[in-house]
């Protein structure tokens, strides 16, 4: 069996046979490696964040990198105004939504009041966490301005 392997291997067609047999070999070594030794997923989801420019209100992702200072410089304003946003997850109506909308934290840049998703307009927390089926939502701006005149009547 190993003769006649040979003597293919000694043909033109052999030859080349061997030859995308060993790059193959090459590459799903190299691609193991790689999988393998390479930054995990929660570490490469630690480095790989999203930002908020705040002076244009966009939003990026940048990967953070050692000695980087925030607020980062921002890919549209071509200054320092790249600050870490917070993550919302939720749609206007309450439901849970795959990609999250970047939002920048009034506290993050020293503005005062709470902080709303622009595009759900609900409440949003520093650190948000990605919320769980199930989980209520939190408050709508109009929620929350509803609930905090009612505070303010109860308190009178």
């Amino acid at each position: 069996m190993i003769e006649r392997i040979r003597r293919f291997l000694n043909t033109g067609g052999g030859r080349i046979a061997g030859i995308v047999l060993c790059v193959a070999a090459l590459v799903v070594v190299v691609w193991s490696f790689k999988d393998n030794l390479g930054d995990t997923e929660a570490e490469a989801a630690s480095k790989d964040r999203y930002f908020v420019c705040s002076e244009t209100g966009k939003s990026f992702r940048a990967t953070i990198k050692p000695g980087m200072m925030i607020p980062i410089e921002s890919p549209y304003s071509g200054k320092k105004t790249g600050y870490e946003a917070a993550l919302c997850y939720w749609t206007s109506a309450g439901g849970l939504k795959k990609d999250p909308t970047p939002v920048l934290m009034n506290e993050t840049v020293g503005k005062k009041g709470p902080t709303f998703c622009p595009d759900c307009h609900r409440l949003v927390s520093p650190n948000n966490p990605p919320p769980m089926p199930g989980v209520k939502p939190p408050p709508t701006e109009a929620e929350y301005k509803t609930f905090l005149q009612k505070q303010t009547r109860t308190n009178e």
